[in-house]
């Protein structure tokens, strides 16, 4: 068992610690949003989360029908169809979210290729005419102000593409051609409203250094006022594939931290551009929608320490993504197959939902950080209370370890309650109960409700004394555990004649 003893100074220093936990949150692509168990798992997120923003793919895919084609007196001409975008837009915000949006991918009449990435087949070449690419882009913006208001609209971010620092992306991960694609629509939107804050490149990790550090070369050559700047953060190496499967082996967290320093650090090298915001579009362990790594605590352990860590240099980071709804490697065959999502079919929380829920409480509670290391971080509300999370995730292949840790706290002399929520592979693990079930493809709705109220964390309260202005806090985080925990001051107000010892002990006469 590892130990570890943490002291408190009675006036202890405030430590920078950005949480923008609720900032964003990824969605498959966009056409998935009119399907009821989509929204069902949206509005269970939303209740215990809350992000304010939602991103993801397939704005101009033609499952969504915004672009059209029709000829008149043997001229082409384009019209656009609203119906299938109001009607999503409208559904985020009966939950009160925003969208992310994210231009692409390219709708087949306007696209000057065939290639195609996904089950879904978005199409990632270029328009065939950058004219009729941009008018699209106009005629979106127009309709969403007249529709939901400009004052509303400025507040919705405009990402142009998803990685085209990839092939299967962008048709030859062509650099050049995706500078025109961005600078066309960020002209246009600027037309339609100034106020409207456009970014890119949304890159992904292997050659993003070079990527990011170009496409600053050209904003400033362009002289664009870009609003902010996007990438994508994975934390896997390359995974083996075995049947509808992907198992990953992760990276060393701090390689991770030193690459998205380094975009940081490229940005801040452009005087015109120095401290633009950078947002992470999309962030999680595994980059494969067959991750099995998604489904269990062990991810929830590896998240808890990135969100410690990821407003550090970032405006925000958002996890791909909030459900299984998702068909990117096709339709899943099973409820747990290693989707991105924090809710599994069914609306069944994963282990990582909660770590979430939990982060979120943080913000919620307010206060200072005054304790954040690789496995805990530690804040102080206002109220002379506490407040933190304590992770412990395992290296893959090592031996269980349970951790013991000791808080040794300033406190007032005064009864104090310490409340925990646990999630580890004990009290909180449906993937566990599906497995032990005999994983079933399909699940009954008794099933579905049994790993419901299994994927609920463990809650415990405890009573503890401060007689020497210090309490000691003993928690066990368990092998890939995650555990919420608060120290709140709680004097005993009893009702006249109750007495709590004496109910529960079933004494029925006063000594």
């Amino acid at each position: 068992m590892k130990e570890q003893t943490i002291v408190i100074p009675a006036e202890p220093v405030e430590i920078p610690f950005h949480n923008h936990v609720d900032y964003c949150v990824g969605t498959g692509r966009m056409g998935l949003a009119l399907s009821g168990e989509y929204q069902e798992q949206l509005r269970l997120v939303q209740e215990k989360i809350g992000f304010q923003y939602i991103r993801g793919h397939g704005l101009f895919c033609d499952d969504m029908a915004i672009y059209q084609e029709y000829e008149e007196n043997g001229i082409k001409k384009a019209e656009y169809n609203f119906t299938y975008l109001d009607r999503v837009m409208d559904s985020y915000q009966r939950v009160g979210i925003r969208p992310f949006l994210e231009l692409g991918f390219m709708p087949e009449k306007m696209a000057r290729g065939r290639q195609t990435v996904f089950y879904w087949k978005g199409n990632v070449t270029p328009p065939v005419d950058y004219d009729r690419w941009t008018d699209m882009v106009q005629a979106l913006f127009r309709h969403l102000i007249e529709r939901y208001g400009r004052d509303e609209v400025l507040l919705w971010p405009v990402e142009v593409w998803n990685e085209p620092n990839l092939n299967i992306f962008w048709e030859n991960a062509d650099m050049e051609e995706y500078f025109r694609l961005f600078e066309r629509p960020f002209r246009a939107v600027k037309e339609v409203d100034s106020g409207l804050l456009v970014g890119g490149p949304a890159v992904c990790g292997g050659t993003d250094e070079l990527w990011i550090r170009r496409f600053m070369e050209f904003c400033q050559e362009k002289k664009l006022d870009i609003g902010f700047v996007t990438r994508h953060h994975y934390t896997i190496e390359p995974p083996e594939e075995w049947g509808h499967c992907n198992y990953s082996k992760v990276m060393e967290a701090e390689e991770g931290f030193s690459n998205l320093q380094t975009t940081r650090d490229i940005i801040d090298s452009f005087s015109e551009y120095r401290g633009l915001p950078i947002h992470i579009t999309e962030f999680n362990t595994s980059y494969t929608p067959r991750g099995v790594i998604h489904d269990t605590n062990w991810n929830a352990a590896l998240i808890a320490r990135q969100l410690s860590r990821l407003g550090d240099v970032n405006e925000s980071y958002s996890y791909w993504t909030f459900g299984d709804v998702f068909e990117e490697a096709g339709v899943p065959f099973t409820p747990f197959h290693g989707g991105f999502g924090l809710v599994a079919e069914g609306c069944i929380p994963k282990p990582t939902f909660w770590t979430f829920v939990f982060y979120k409480k943080l913000r919620e509670n307010g206060g200072s950080c005054i304790h954040r290391d690789n496995n805990m971080v530690l804040l102080k509300n206002g109220s002379g209370g506490y407040s933190g999370i304590a992770w412990n995730a395992a290296e893959r292949g090592a031996p269980e370890e349970v951790k013991r840790v000791k808080l040794i706290l300033p406190l007032r002399e005064g009864e104090y309650c310490v409340t925990t929520r646990t999630v580890d592979e004990e009290v909180c693990n449906p993937l566990k109960i599906w497995h032990d079930w005999g994983e079933p493809a399909h699940l009954k709705e008794e099933q579905r409700e049994l790993l419901r109220e299994a994927s609920r964390p463990l809650l415990q309260t405890k009573r503890v004394s401060s007689q020497q202005t210090t309490v000691q806090i003993e928690m066990t985080v368990k092998r890939n555990g995650v555990v919420y925990f608060e120290v709140a001051k709680a004097p005993l107000t009893p009702d006249r004649g109750y007495d709590y010892k004496r109910a529960v002990g079933g004494e029925t006469e006063l000594k």
